[in-house]
Order: C-alpha cells, then structure tokens, then sequence
C-alpha cells in the first residue's frame, strides 16, 4: 500500500480555559503546561454531540517553534453515549508566531500548523466501531480554543 484513505468524522470544537492554564515546569522534555477544557462541540455525519467539562490539554514547548500535545477529554453523544477522547500530535510553527501563541493572540491560519493522531473508547455498543479506529485530525486556533476537522483512516 502506498497511499492513506480517510473519510471526513467529525468536526471537534474544544474550549480552553487558558485563563486557568498551570504552569508545571521545565525540564529537558521541555516546559509543560495543562490547560483545562471545559466544553466544546462536534458534529459530523455519523458522530455528532457536546465535550464534557474536565478534559485537559498536557501541552509540552519544546523550543522556540514547537509544542506537543497530549489532550483527554469525554464526548456526550446526542444519543447520550459516553467516549473517551484522547490524541497527540504537535503544532509547528516560526518562533515569532509562537510567542505571539503563548501569550494568547490568534496567529495567521498559514502559520498554524497542528496535526494530531486520535483514539476513541466507549462501552456503547452503537459506537463500538470507533475502539479500532484511528483518526487524524487537522487542527486550527479558533478563539477560546481549537478547532479540528477529523478523518478516519480507512
């Protein structure tokens, strides 16, 4: 095989309560911060509800340009099944527009470049298909949060 499939998921809005971020450190993996989620929404053609409140954001800077992401959150499907939500993936960009990032300022959607790899898990049997599924989601900075556009790879 040479090329990926995919087919459009979900459209995933979180809200960041960036107000409440913790600063937990530095170390030589680089500067850790956990940022709240408080909320957000999805929508798309088979997965469709709102993101609970108490998911986080385990973000690490590593250098001027880059900062990897680790982010939980729990799903509430419009149907009232419950997912795990987890994925990683990082954000690259110039050092100037990463700075302009951390103190909060939107930068240019061409600057932003945030790709992550997605895993669903829940008990619901109409969902059971997301527990074997990975996704790939392409994310973009919205105010109070993020944006991704996510594709399962076929």
């Amino acid at each position: 095989m040479t090329h990926l499939n995919s087919q459009f998921l979900t459209r995933l809005r979180l809200e960041v309560d960036f107000a409440q971020m913790a600063r937990i450190g530095t170390t030589s993996a680089g500067t850790r911060l956990v940022a709240p989620i408080t909320g957000g929404q999805f929508e798309g053609p088979r997965l469709t509800g709102h993101v609970l409140p108490g998911g986080a954001d385990w973000a690490l800077y590593r250098g001027e340009d880059r900062m990897l992401v680790d982010v939980r959150v729990t799903l509430k499907t419009h149907d009232h099944a419950l997912i795990y939500l987890t994925y990683q993936g990082a954000l690259r960009t110039n050092p100037a527009d990463m700075t302009r990032f951390k103190r909060g300022e939107v930068i240019a959607p061409e600057a932003f470049n945030l790709r992550t790899i997605t895993r669903f898990e829940t008990g619901a049997a109409a969902y059971d298909w997301l527990n074997d599924m990975i996704g790939v989601g392409v994310g973009e900075q919205a105010p109070g949060g993020v944006v991704y556009q996510i594709f399962e790879i076929l």
